[in-house]
């Protein structure tokens, strides 16, 4: 893994054995922490929008078996 940074930017390079998943979990969560820092949102926004989140996606994933 290397990581070079530039005037604009950050770049990663990472191995093709790297495990895709776990990957776009780690970069979703910075795309979350860069978007929360940018926003002016309050935390009571932030539980609505959550709370709205998980009803819509039990109420479309209410069939589907747990794993």
């Amino acid at each position: 893994m290397t990581i070079q940074r530039t005037d604009s930017e950050v770049i990663i390079t990472l191995p093709a054995t790297v495990n895709l998943d776990s990957l776009q979990r780690v970069l979703n969560l910075l795309s979350y922490q860069e978007t929360s820092f940018k926003s002016q949102i309050s935390q009571e926004q932030v539980d609505k929008l959550a709370s709205d989140v998980n009803k819509n996606w039990w109420g479309r994933n209410a069939e589907r078996p747990i794993q």
